[in-house]
């Protein structure tokens, strides 16, 4: 299974539904980057993603983005595929 990292904060009703989400397709590990608790962890998110807003979600290497779009991928049958793919 991939790699799974998400740009997070504690307070983000998105984070967590992407969690969940992730968590029933199988994923049991989630690397999350807290950025309200390492601040200078936003900058490399805004680096590498060119968004400001969380989540921002990494399978393997690739940027799938926030929880709108990790939905819409799982519901055309992407998800999976991806997270298989490692």
């Amino acid at each position: 299974m991939s790699k799974v990292l998400m740009y997070s904060t504690g307070v983000c009703p998105y984070c967590t539904r992407a969690e969940m989400l992730l968590k029933q397709r199988g994923v049991t590990e989630i690397e999350k980057v807290r950025i309200d608790i390492e601040p200078a962890r936003r900058e490399e998110m805004m680096t590498r993603t060119g968004r400001r807003t969380v989540p921002q979600i990494y399978i393997g290497e690739t940027h799938v983005g926030g929880f709108d779009d990790l939905a819409a991928l799982d519901r055309a049958g992407g998800l999976q595929p991806l997270l298989d793919a490692a």
